[in-house]
């Protein structure tokens, strides 16, 4: 890991800079530290003592749990533009991180060691406010996820998330396990509605990918 002296890509993907003091910028210029991690790593584990808060330049990273009978339930990803605020809620609180942080793909960030990150919360009113904003959109997303699997079943739900994919792509490049854990259920679950679709006319499956056909129909179906 080397000192970020200058990165184009902080103030494009990280707009509350752009009315952040020179002093803010400073820090950020001469404390944080640029890492790669490589698709796989573990950004953090459950239990562990929350050292650093990763700003994300590219990549995806996963935040999950685990069941008790090790079945994942994604609760959010984190991309580009974006940091994990249950890092920054265990910083903040001194508390041990919750659940499992996982790269999904190579990750380039910025790292800001926690005891940096604490003292720019006191000292920043522009950090201040890009944390509690962080904070209010995950914990929307959260609970729109307590929603869904409290309360729509999971075909719904599939449709809904294929439905989604297929606003941008024709294709869904995800395993029937890596939408299993998105959906918090089983693969089994998954790969017998998905055949159930593709008997429909809905999408064809070939290995490790979804083919969507008829985006319309999943967008019916996820509306119960």
């Amino acid at each position: 890991m080397a000192p970020l002296f200058d990165d184009p890509r902080i103030d494009h993907l990280f707009p509350f800079l752009h009315a952040a003091s020179p002093a803010l910028h400073e820090a950020i210029a001469t404390q944080a530290v640029a890492t790669t991690l490589p698709a796989g790593a573990f950004v953090c584990m459950e239990g562990n003592a929350c050292a650093h808060l990763p700003l994300v330049l590219e990549g995806n990273a996963r935040v999950y749990k685990l069941s008790d009978d090790g079945r994942p339930i994604t609760l959010y990803r984190i991309r580009p533009g974006e940091s994990c605020i249950l890092t920054a809620s265990c910083i903040l609180s001194d508390r041990l991180f919750p659940a499992f942080a996982e790269a999904e793909t190579d990750v380039d960030a910025l790292v800001i060691p926690a005891p940096l990150f604490q003292d720019w919360f006191d000292q920043f009113r522009a950090w201040r406010t890009y944390v509690f904003d962080l904070l209010s959109r995950r914990l929307t997303t959260v609970i729109e996820l307590v929603e869904e699997v409290a309360f729509h079943r999971v075909d719904e739900r599939l449709a809904a998330y294929l439905a989604e994919a297929g606003a941008t792509s024709s294709r869904l490049e995800r395993t029937h396990e890596h939408i299993a854990a998105d959906l918090g259920t089983s693969r089994e679950v998954v790969s017998r509605i998905l055949k159930e679709f593709e008997h429909r006319g809905w999408v064809a499956l070939t290995r490790g990918v979804v083919h969507l056909r008829d985006v319309p129909a999943l967008a019916t179906m996820s509306t119960p």
